[in-house]
């Protein structure tokens, strides 16, 4: 007998690539397998490969196909698994595999409508997948995740991925997430594993995410006589055709040359955008080399080699062993600095003397609004003036605490175009805007993550992700005004963005449960942040800073306000700049 026969096995996104590679396993072990995606056209095919493996190795498995399934598509999923739930089927694992590798640019060009996908995929898709399975598994199912290696890799370390910061949010998340399910649904009796496998070989790395990183450093700096707008125009235009021989490569420039003219020299424009593609393709293969030479015997994995790994997690004895572990599978002895610290070095009390302070607040609670009063006195007893714009979520009780003693709009901190109106408006009535404050408010108590309805998870996606991506993003824009079309104008730029929460749980018997949920938020804010700060300081080469900081302690104590008002001194200080600490658990105390 087959070490899975007579099991089933539910694979998302397993129409192509590693997904396709699972699945082909475990039907090679003797399991049924479930298979979806968003084109039916791979499914079939997979299909017909997998029937062809269980009628050679004669288990009696079968294949299921579900079709038009985007795993962040709710109606889509919940069709899904109410078919399953219809004909009594019961999940024996499911592996969170799909995935998309999201916007490839720097944060302050990325759309937010792209930002917001990335994590509807990633996170929202892993999350609601594997609560909607609940309902057809029993005690011993096991809930395996695919993440990624480009987020946390020890403690107190941070890996930046720069140009992919919604990939690394939602994959930061992802982990915690895993974790998190690990305590949630011990009393059911399921195991919760997420696996790191890092570089694998796929047509996703070397066409997509290593050239559109390549082209995204052509677009950054301007390339010979073309400007940033124009190497952008002009990317989208060429990196189709990479890969492709020489004729379709002559072809296709030779066509976007005449399309991006626009009055210049056909054959000049011609001749520039041959030697834009050919620096891509140069950098790309030198970023694929460098990550190459930070593995030990320099090989990528294989999609066959990840299949491996993830069947013995789901192995029965190795799944209850590493229950609730994020296993680094990767091999990449990636040289990184530490991004994550305690307390910030003390620097002398800045003058905030005709300098604006601007607070965006999304607050769950009192402690909350008393986080503002603090902050904005401590602004306005040093000179600088106050505005307060406060979400429309926030319970009125305080959004009239706040309002009664502080400049303040309950404003849609959601929308871009909003958060951006009002910072131009404190501009123009209170002055320069030195700094920007964002309270993310805290996780509410009493939640059980995995019982949330899908659009209570979204609103907290919203609250601790989405919301603090998108005031950060308006303040780069008020920073630097033009920066995303124009990246060059961001050099020796200045600015401050703190993004503050959510805060640990205080009290004596906080629980694991309750600690793993928070850390699932601060899971996607600590890669964000890290990945952001190496774009505008390497990259982008400004003096601006996003600092975020983790109120309380793993012991449950209060969290010190005193301890973030010198964390924002040190923020709009001249050392913030070179800091490569950028995320601050001030109330950590070693």
């Amino acid at each position: 007998m087959l070490k899975f026969q007579n099991k089933l096995a539910l694979i998302t996104g397993s129409g192509t690539g590693i997904g396709q590679a699972i699945a082909k396993r475990f039907v090679e072990n003797g399991a049924s397998v479930i298979i979806l995606g968003r084109r039916r056209e791979p499914l079939d095919e997979t299909a017909k490969m997998l029937e062809g493996i269980i009628s050679e190795k004669n288990s009696g498995a079968s294949v299921r196909i579900f079709s038009g399934v985007d795993v962040a598509d709710e109606a889509a999923m919940n069709g899904m698994f109410e078919s399953l739930v219809k004909d009594n089927v019961t999940i024996d694992f499911i592996i969170n595999n799909a995935g998309v590798s999201g916007p490839v640019t720097c944060f302050a060009n990325a759309s937010m409508d792209d930002f917001k996908s990335t994590i509807a995929i990633h996170l929202t898709g892993t999350f609601w997948g594997s609560v909607q399975a609940l309902k057809v598994m029993k005690p011993g199912g096991k809930i395996i995740t695919i993440s990624t290696f480009f987020t946390e890799e020890r403690p107190l370390e941070q890996r930046p991925y720069r140009f992919r910061s919604p990939y690394t949010a939602s994959q930061g998340a992802k982990n915690r997430l895993a974790e998190l399910m690990s305590w949630e649904l011990t009393d059911k009796g399921i195991i919760s594993i997420a696996t790191n496998p890092g570089p694998v070989h796929s047509d996703r790395i070397y066409k997509t995410v290593y050239p559109k990183a390549a082209a995204e450093f052509m677009r950054v700096s301007g390339f010979e006589d073309l400007n940033p707008v124009e190497v952008d125009a002009a990317n989208k235009e060429l990196l189709p055709l990479l890969g492709e021989d020489e004729r379709v490569i002559k072809d296709g420039i030779a066509k976007a040359a005449e399309k991006l003219a626009n009055g210049k020299d056909i054959a000049k424009l011609t001749e520039t955008l041959t030697n834009l593609l050919n620096k891509i393709q140069t950098i790309a293969e030198k970023v694929q080399n460098n990550t190459s030479h930070m593995i030990a015997n320099q090989e990528f994995l294989s999609q066959g080699q990840v299949s491996e790994s993830v069947l013995n997690l789901c192995d029965d004895e190795i799944a209850k062993i590493l229950n609730g572990k994020v296993i680094p599978g990767d091999r990449v002895f990636y040289p990184v600095k530490p991004h994550i610290g305690t307390t910030t070095p003390g620097v002398h009390q800045p003058d905030f003397a005709g300098k604006a302070i601007v607070f965006t607040i999304d607050a769950t609670d009192k402690t909350d609004a008393e986080r503002v009063e603090f902050l904005a006195q401590h602004v306005e007893k040093n000179g600088g003036k106050v505005a307060c714009f406060i979400s429309q979520s926030t319970p009125a009780d305080l959004q009239e605490y706040i309002s009664s003693k502080f400049h303040s709009h309950v404003v849609d901190i959601k929308n871009p175009e909003e958060v951006e109106r009002w910072l131009n408006t404190a501009k123009t009535n209170i002055g320069e805007i030195l700094g920007i404050i964002h309270i993310t408010g805290k996780l509410s108590d009493g939640l059980k993550l995995t019982e949330l309805s899908r659009a209570a998870w979204e609103e907290l996606t919203e609250k601790f992700i989405s919301t603090p991506a998108n005031v950060a993003q308006r303040a780069l824009e008020q920073f630097v005004p033009g920066g995303s079309k124009d990246p060059r104008l961001y050099k020796d730029a200045k600015g401050a963005i703190m993004i503050i929460g959510p805060d640990l749980p205080i009290g004596r018997k906080v629980t694991g449960t309750q600690r793993a949920q928070v850390e699932v938020f601060r899971g996607a804010l600590r890669p964000f942040t890290t990945t952001v700060n190496q774009e505008l300081s390497d990259v982008l080469n400004s003096k601006i800073r996003i600092f975020t900081i983790f109120p309380g302690s793993v012991t449950g104590s209060e969290p010190n306000n005193q301890r973030i008002a010198d964390a924002f001194n040190f923020l709009v200080s001249d050392s913030s700049a070179s800091s490569s600490e950028v995320t601050f658990c001030v109330d950590e105390l070693r």
